[in-house]
């Protein structure tokens, strides 16, 4: 029996005494993943640094004009922190799942020029055709990339050059028309935001949900589909990813008194992607904090604050490429200590040698031409030689050669 068979049935008790808990991770995810429980310790470790990253800048920031972090100054800065936020969650989103949507930049400015546009026919029919029209953008992207099976980052840059397409058409910056001011609500709009970042790391944290929203994750060749589940879960992910990068580009635009720039927002998509991977979300998929994009998020946008103050211009290009550097290295951190410990009695992997991490061995599979028979092969009995008999000796015994 092979061990997706021996896999299937955990109803009963082995003979060997091993608990049924114990044989459900050794059969754990055959095919989808590793075994056993990820470490989220390295997630809380990184996220105490970037907790003390944030309090170092902030804390910067006060003492260079502490006016930066006043009244409307400060409504200003959590509404930029919430548009952030959003791009960083449809970032990490599409990382979880293992398909990157590189259009969400390009997406979140062809929605703030939509709005611009439209503002003044009022909100819901300025923000509704773009949310629309991002989910119809966003499920055509996931049926590429789950029915062709093609990787995500590839598909998403189709979609984001056919997105350029449609802001190249405007030759000049676009004054907002609507008259809504996402100010007075920020306190709001930052606690519904901090909310959904706290409660997605949360449900991210917990196994099963954890496998199932990294289960697009390739394994093995990663030309190979992974199943309905994942391509269910992916095009869900791609979609929810596109309508947030939209809501993203609508609130900044609400929120900037200037016109919107018709540029290909390229930068956004790298800002966005760096935030979310110094977060602590892996490049790879499925592995991700708690609380690191609320910290992450809140530490680019104060720094972005921070620095004109000093006199620096960094654009988006510089502080996104910055943000990813420093996230590919956090991601090389939680894949080397985030994966489940190895020998440990949640991760009962058998190996080539039917050898299972806990200590017991399991026989390997044998095909049931090679098995042993029960009872050696006894050899024939060889006949006895008529000539050998004694009666036809010629020569005398030799107890008739002593004398008696």
């Amino acid at each position: 029996m092979g061990y997706e068979e021996a896999g299937r049935d955990r109803s009963a008790e082995p003979s060997s005494g091993v608990p049924a808990a114990v044989l459900e991770n050794v059969f754990d995810d055959p095919t989808h993943g590793e075994p056993g429980r990820d470490r989220i310790g390295v997630h809380l470790g990184w996220e105490l640094v970037l907790l003390a990253g944030l309090a170092a800048v902030s804390w910067l920031l006060w003492q260079e004009d502490p006016a930066a972090v006043r009244d409307g100054n400060l409504r200003t800065l959590l509404i930029d922190a919430v548009g952030l936020g959003l791009l960083a969650l449809a970032a990490g989103l599409s990382l979880r799942t293992a398909a990157p949507n590189l259009a969400i930049g390009p997406v979140a400015v062809a929605a703030a020029l939509h709005y611009a546009e439209q503002g003044d026919r009022g909100l819901a029919a300025s923000i509704g055709p773009a949310v629309a029209v991002a989910a119809v953008g966003g499920l055509a992207l996931a049926l590429a990339v789950v029915v062709l099976h093609v990787p995500g980052w590839a598909a998403s840059l189709a979609g984001a050059a056919a997105v350029v397409v449609y802001i190249e058409r405007r030759s000049a910056p676009v004054l907002v028309q609507g008259d809504y001011d996402p100010s007075g609500s920020a306190g709001y709009l930052f606690a519904g935001f901090a909310a959904l970042a706290a409660l997605g790391g949360l449900f991210g944290a917990i196994r099963a949900i954890r496998r199932l929203v990294g289960r697009y994750r390739p394994i093995t060749d990663p030309a190979r589909r992974r199943g309905g589940v994942a391509a269910v879960v992916t095009a869900l992910a791609l979609v929810v990813s596109t309508v947030l990068a939209a809501l993203a580009g609508v609130l900044l635009a609400a929120n900037d008194p200037g016109p919107v720039a018709p540029t290909s927002g390229l930068d956004w998509t790298v800002l966005a992607v760096g935030v979310a991977l110094l977060a602590g979300t892996s490049a790879y998929g499925r592995r991700g904090g708690v609380f690191g994009t609320l910290l992450a998020v809140g530490l680019v946008t104060v720094f972005q604050v921070y620095a004109p103050e000093r006199g620096w211009t960094l654009s988006n290009w510089a502080v996104g490429g910055a943000a990813l550097g420093v996230g590919l290295l956090a991601t090389r951190l939680v894949e080397t200590l985030g994966r489940p410990r190895p020998g440990s009695p949640e991760q009962l992997e058998p190996a080539s040698d039917g050898t299972i991490s806990s200590g017991w061995t399991m026989p390997q599979p044998q095909s049931v031409d090679n098995w042993p028979p029960t009872l050696p092969t006894q050899a024939a009995p060889q006949p006895a030689d008529p000539w050998r008999d004694p009666r036809w000796e010629e020569d005398p015994r030799r107890w008739d050669t002593d004398g008696r």
